[in-house]
């Protein structure tokens, strides 16, 4: 007659494992189904930025010119809050400009075009530059914090802001959601944080045809 504990212990044995597979088959399932959730909503887009779209689509025909070079973008997407800093090294976000529309940036001192293009900008901010807007120039320069500050100096160019990232991560977030393929970037973003076009490579943004679609983004 068999020993009624030793039949016992087995069984007493296996309940942890089977409570054990049960758990971590509980914990996958939630992953993949919190996973394939987050992939549905980013292939969907932002709800939030849907008004972008449409505001994309309707100044689409003013992007002529000098500003013929704009992307419209034709999904929802929210921009990544970038973090950065100011010229006093404090530290400043994207969603401090909420509110306001934003001509975001980003340039260095070796990038040739960024130069170049960087009295546009200027005059740009100085045109349209207040409340309701803002050109905000992220500096991406990684080995001497000083050479973007004395650039700012000798082209006199006080409208602009000195923001700065020295460890390039801006950069690198937007390279990530497909808008910094090279340099300079430009994205125009909405006061929700919501991405209306961008632009691969430098423009003319002090002219008339940049001028004229900056402030048709800007009514109402």
């Amino acid at each position: 007659m068999p020993d009624s504990q030793s039949t016992d212990r087995p069984a007493s044995r296996r309940l942890p494992l089977i409570l054990s597979a049960v758990v971590a088959g509980a914990i996958v399932g939630y992953g993949i189904v919190h996973n394939l959730g987050a992939l549905t909503q980013q292939a969907a887009g932002d709800a939030d930025c849907a008004g972008a779209v449409a505001l994309a689509q309707k100044i689409a025909p003013l992007a002529t010119g000098e500003v013929a070079a704009l992307t419209m973008t034709s999904k929802p997407i929210k921009m990544p809050d970038l973090a950065f800093e100011d010229g006093n090294g404090n530290p400043k976000k994207l969603s401090d400009w909420k509110g306001r529309t934003v001509l975001l940036n980003l340039w260095a001192t070796w990038c040739v075009p960024c130069r170049k293009e960087m009295p546009a900008l200027e005059g740009l901010e100085a045109r349209l530059g207040g409340d309701k807007f803002q050109v905000v120039a992220v500096n991406i320069d990684t080995r001497d914090l000083e050479k973007p500050k004395a650039f700012l100096k000798e082209a006199n160019l006080t409208k602009l802001g000195n923001f700065s990232d020295a460890k390039a991560k801006v950069f690198q977030d937007l390279k990530t959601i497909g808008l910094a393929l090279g340099m300079p970037t430009s994205v125009l973003i909405d006061g929700k944080g919501c991405q209306i076009a961008n632009i691969a490579g430098p423009a003319e943004w002090n002219s008339e045809d940049a001028v004229k679609l900056i402030q048709a983004a800007l009514k109402p």
